[in-house]
């Protein structure tokens, strides 16, 4: 797949421009913080017993880019552009939905952050693949953070994984 990438950003323009007006920049790393929100998913039991699984893909994508609030600028391609927290404690009180959507999948998923207008929740699972989950239904985002964030800056639709 061709991008709008040049040698010197990872991400298209416009998802760069709204990436660093967020405070994000190439080499950003919250390792510290990243920790603190693995160990809050990992101490939190949901009533029914549900647990968060942490894994190395979602350390990584919040340690990059956890706790940025990103408000895109401009239309969408397709969609409107989501505005968007990357806080994985969205997700702290939806481990059996996580759970429930990782089996389906067949891998492990854990929370990413929000889509803060629709309050769909963003998850990373294993591999680093990215969804949403809100009340329509759970859509897959990209393969990895970077497709993922262009699909959701630039407004790119996202692709239907069920119904709601």
């Amino acid at each position: 797949m061709h991008t709008d990438r040049t040698s010197t950003t990872r991400f298209a323009v416009q998802v760069d421009a709204a990436l660093r007006a967020a405070g994000w920049q190439p080499g950003r790393w919250d390792i510290k913080q990243a920790e603190i929100w693995a160990d809050a998913l990992r101490d939190h039991v949901s009533p029914a017993g549900h647990h968060h699984t942490v894994f190395p893909a979602a350390v990584e994508a919040w340690a990059e880019f956890g706790g940025l609030h990103i408000t895109p600028t401009g239309p969408g391609r397709q969609v409107a552009p989501a505005t968007l927290h990357l806080d994985p404690l969205h997700g702290l009180h939806m481990a059996r939905t996580l759970g429930d959507l990782g089996r389906a999948l067949g891998t492990e998923v854990c929370p990413l952050g929000a889509e803060t207008d629709s309050q769909a929740l963003l998850a990373i699972d294993t591999t680093g693949r990215v969804y949403t989950l809100d009340h329509t239904g759970d859509w897959y985002l990209g393969a990895d953070i970077d497709q993922a964030l262009t699909t959701l800056i630039a407004g790119t639709e996202p692709l239907r994984l069920t119904t709601g």
